[in-house]
């Protein structure tokens, strides 16, 4: 697919701007694969957007021209190799994965924010209702299921959604993601904050307890020596 991509991928000499739209719209009408990985190749900071009536309305990026199809095929084709034989993708509601799920897995969970449902600005094409995810997680819990669940978090002093509740016995951690760029396009300062939380047997297992973890400048690299990017704060 990424070689068939060839014929539409445009550099900046060629009206790439002009490209996207008309690939855009050569999408909406047909649904081809191949248009809708240029677009996430070239869309404004590689997330997607549809408009009500299903159709993809992310505008392209004008700072970057996307990886280059013949790059592009050699990462797909590497990552192939790498999850060839180990990984199966599926398509399935998440209370359905719950019910397979053992103790032996251990599951990792991005679901769509709080922050991002219940606004004008969808970025999702539907959320998931909250007190029926937490009714998931106690499943997991009482199954023994080890989890991680990226879930919302807080921009300054302000936080998006409710927190997972005390009764699921998560371990809190907090992951400083940096400035917000939203917030420094309106001329605002304000640090962007991530929830990890994981479940109990996880957490025992690998000996995590609640932190916040700080986003550390990177300094100049030393001979031998690795630049520490994250530290906790007591």
């Amino acid at each position: 697919m990424a070689s068939r991509s060839l014929s539409i991928w445009r550099d900046k000499d060629l009206d790439h701007i002009e490209q996207f739209y008309s690939v855009r719209d050569q999408f909406n009408e047909t649904r081809e694969p191949r248009l809708l990985l240029y677009l996430l190749a070239r869309c404004v900071k590689g997330a997607v957007r549809y408009n009500s009536d299903g159709e993809f309305n992310q505008s392209p990026d004008k700072r970057r021209l996307g990886t280059n199809p013949k790059r592009m095929r050699e990462n797909i084709s590497a990552v192939s190799l790498l999850l060839r034989g180990k990984t199966t993708f599926t398509s399935k509601d998440y209370r359905e994965i719950f019910s397979e799920v053992t103790s032996s897995d251990v599951i990792y969970m991005d679901p769509p924010y709080q922050g991002v449902c219940n606004t004008r600005d969808h970025r999702y094409s539907s959320g998931i209702e909250f007190d029926e995810f937490v009714g998931g997680l106690q499943e997991l819990n009482h199954k023994g299921v080890r989890y991680l669940v990226s879930y919302d978090g807080r921009l300054g002093d302000k936080s998006y959604g409710d927190p997972l509740p005390d009764i699921l016995d998560l371990v809190l951690v907090e992951i400083e993601a940096g400035r917000s760029s939203q917030a420094t396009l309106l001329g605002q300062e304000a640090i962007t904050v991530e929830s990890l939380y994981l479940s109990r047997p996880l957490a025992d297992e690998v000996g995590a307890s609640p932190a916040y973890l700080f986003n550390q400048p990177l300094e100049q690299v030393r001979l031998l020596e690795e630049p520490v990017k994250y530290g906790r704060v007591s």
